[in-house]
């Protein structure tokens, strides 16, 4: 992915983009320039809106991962998408590349994560302990291609760090993330992980939602879609929810 983001959906309600790894969701320390202002930009560039352009963050990727981020353009689109968020009705579906196999080719991960501000990490724990949330999240794995291995997650919560931390514990590091015990960098500088795809029903217009995020543009990365099985239509999407 050559430039920060690509739209996948906009309407006068919401704008769903695929970003690219590297780049902040919301601002941080570094000051760098984040994805919502990226996307003001282009909106009022676009629409040739005056002034300032609301834009509303429904939820976050870490700055490594790529893929799909939901944006509401109304705050009575951010509203209602929070509150499909919080109810859970919103299926996220991502890829994670690991350089271990995991035991079971499927299964259902649960934890209690507890996240340290200062050093911005999370620590995994099999029990509930002081301060925690419960984390969970479904695995299925797909495939192997040069001695890595790609797993589907579908995370049901949706806690900071959780997908890499959780199959880190699992002993599945994702491929990259140095900071949960995967021994080297990308060279890149992103980790392998990819909000691949995500299903709702519209809050406002009532209609389901399909969006899938390409892949990045990067050799290793795309040698992954020959595992890519499944073909998505539109009367299964009550069952894919």
């Amino acid at each position: 992915m050559k430039q920060p983001f690509y739209v996948l959906y906009e309407d006068n309600h919401i704008i769903i983009v695929n970003k690219a790894a590297g780049v902040l969701v919301q601002g941080d320390a570094t000051g760098d320039k984040t994805l919502s202002d990226y996307v003001k930009d282009y909106i009022k560039e676009k629409y040739n809106k005056p002034g300032d352009v609301f834009l509303g963050t429904v939820h976050r990727l870490d700055r490594p991962v790529s893929g799909i981020v939901v944006f509401a353009r109304t705050s009575k689109a951010l509203e209602r998408m929070n509150e499909l968020f919080r109810r859970r009705d919103v299926q996220k579906t991502y890829w994670a590349v690991v350089g271990k196999k995991p035991e079971k080719k499927s299964g259902k991960l649960t934890h209690w994560l507890v996240k340290n501000e200062e050093k911005n990490t999370v620590k995994a724990f099999d029990t509930e302990v002081k301060g925690s949330q419960k984390a969970e999240l479904n695995y299925r794995y797909l495939g192997e291609i040069n001695h890595y291995h790609l797993l589907e997650v579908n995370p049901i919560t949706g806690r900071p760090h959780q997908i890499r931390v959780q199959l880190a514990t699992m002993g599945c590091p994702i491929r990259g993330d140095v900071k949960y015990g995967y021994p080297r960098l990308n060279p890149e500088g992103n980790i392998n992980l990819h909000a691949r795809r995500l299903y709702f029903v519209h809050p406002v217009k009532k209609e389901p939602i399909l969006c899938k995020a390409p892949l990045p543009e990067n050799p290793f990365w795309e040698e992954f879609l020959e595992l890519e099985t499944e073909e998505i239509k539109t009367e299964n999407l009550d069952f894919l929810y």
